[in-house]
């Protein structure tokens, strides 16, 4: 025998017994299952889809807004001032010192107010190097 008798006595006064009709219709359980669907779908969209996609669009907007003299910084992190607008796709951008690339527009990350200032080390390294000239 597999279930003891006290087991079995306690089992039998209970009677416990499943009420069916208390339990939801298929229906009303697909329902309750769809509307937890909606309400996740409704969520990505709010949280995740509308505020990249507003981003894309500021963006597309101060990519279209480039004039000659902006300041920008690259995708490599590059700082400089465009030169030129060479077309649609492409700009011509001054990273100082003589340093002229061609950038894609799509890569320009934003404009900057940031100025471009020599590093402390290089004017140290450029004073040495006049002394040990002088010498």
């Amino acid at each position: 025998m597999l279930i003891s008798r006290a087991y079995a006595a306690v089992s039998e006064s209970t009677n416990d017994v499943i009420d069916l009709a208390s339990a939801p219709s298929a229906t009303d359980a697909f329902l309750s299952n769809m509307l937890v669907m909606v309400v996740l779908v409704a969520l990505f969209y709010l949280l995740l889809i509308l505020p990249q996609q507003r981003r894309f669009k500021e963006h597309s907007q101060m990519l279209n807004e480039l004039k000659k003299g902006d300041r920008v910084v690259t995708g490599g992190g590059l700082v400089g001032k465009i030169e030129k607008i060479i077309d649609d796709q492409e700009v011509l951008v001054d990273l100082g010192n003589g340093v002229k690339v061609t950038a894609l527009r799509s890569m320009i990350q934003g404009k900057t107010d940031l100025k471009a200032k020599p590093a402390a080390n290089d004017s140290k390294d450029d004073s040495d190097k006049q002394k040990k000239s002088k010498k």
